[in-house]
């Protein structure tokens, strides 16, 4: 049984009649691999059971919903529900047996995760300091229950970025492979294998983080990043060649898989039609032997077709390339950071407003 199956079956069988005659809505949210549904057999060998949050109306005193699951059983479907300490995402002071049943209300909580409620709308600022993998967090697992729409309102305003925000994370995306591609190509001929070899396997990520971008997927963290891509329709076509790259023991074999990859991403970057389209064939790099997309051309077809006052402020802030050839751009903020004590901290993440070129938060 995955872990979103039995939160169902937990809220249904016990929890939801518990609450009956409570206004409420029930969901399994945040962070966890049974929330992307990727949980199996091994995700059961620590803190794994029937878990779920409730969620109150604002202003609904939270006691007596807590008195009522204290009547919680000790164990559900064979697994425990109370634990000797408390476990990630129960309610409760910490270090105290209980349940994981958080009870909340889903302002406070969406907030929590996000440094603001987007029920009242997320701004530029919003959408970029949040990383995918929170998004896709808030907006997968399950909702049980939800009769005021408490949820929805809230998983809707984050299904996607606006347009041009779009736009912007896309450029960035492209510019960070514009700015490594030739080296896989320039590290090998010089005898520097494990060098290209580190640089090719960069490229493949920021590749594969674009192909979420490209498809409008929230990209979920690291240790489900190659799982969730292989979903991903645009991957029939890019997995062949990036398993090539990572694989290839030359560096003239690696470039071109890398090649192959980046320019079917191009291709599929073309047809969401956010800009006017770039070839999207392999070129040389000014006239070395080396093979390369020319991906900062993406970054300035997309970053040309940007309109709104806020995202071309922006741009205006940041500036360009020394040589005026691109836009200078950060990014979102898992494309500018790569700490999991950043990316998992939305505290973090909003302090990082200046690096990203935004007015502090």
């Amino acid at each position: 049984m995955t872990g979103i199956e039995l939160a169902g079956r937990f809220y249904r069988s016990v929890v939801g009649p518990l609450l009956a005659g409570q206004p409420h809505a029930a969901a399994l949210l945040g962070p966890g691999s049974e929330v992307l549904g990727y949980d199996d057999e091994v995700s059961t060998d620590h803190d794994f059971g029937p878990r779920l949050q409730l969620f109150l109306p604002p202003g609904t005193d939270p006691d007596p919903v807590r008195a009522l699951l204290d009547r919680l059983p000790e164990r559900f479907d064979g697994y425990p529900v109370t634990f000797p300490a408390r476990a990630p995402g129960a309610d409760g002071p910490p270090g105290r047996p209980g349940h994981r049943v958080l009870v909340d209300t889903a302002p406070d909580y969406f907030t929590a995760r996000l440094g603001v409620d987007p029920a009242a709308g997320m701004a530029l600022a919003d959408w970029l300091l949040t990383p995918t993998q929170q998004l896709a967090a808030l907006t997968r697992g399950a909702v049980f229950h939800d009769p005021a729409d408490e949820l929805g309102v809230r998983r809707r305003a984050l299904r996607w970025y606006p347009p041009d925000v779009w736009r912007y994370a896309l450029a960035a995306g492209w510019l960070r492979v514009g700015q490594a591609e030739a080296f896989v190509g320039r590290t090998g001929g010089t005898g520097d294998d494990l060098g290209s070899r580190l640089l090719a396997g960069r490229i493949a990520r920021d590749l594969v983080r674009l192909s979420f971008l490209v498809a409008r997927v929230w990209a979920p963290y690291d240790k489900w990043l190659g799982r969730a891509f292989r979903e991903l329709a645009v991957a029939t076509a890019l997995d062949p060649p990036l398993r090539a790259a990572l694989a290839a023991a030359d560096w003239r074999e690696r470039e071109a898989a890398l090649c192959a990859a980046a320019s079917g991403l191009a291709a599929a970057t073309n047809e969401l039609r956010l800009a006017d389209p770039v070839d999207p064939a392999p070129r040389r790099f000014h006239d070395r032997d080396i093979r390369v997309l020319g991906a900062e051309r993406f970054t300035t077809a997309l970053t040309g077709s940007i309109v709104d006052p806020q995202v071309r402020a922006l741009l205006t802030r940041l500036g360009g390339r020394p040589d005026g050839s691109v836009p200078a751009l950060p990014g979102t903020i898992d494309q500018a950071v790569d700490s999991v004590d950043v990316l998992t901290h939305p505290a973090r993440c909003r302090a990082a407003a200046g690096l990203l070129g935004l007015p502090l938060v």
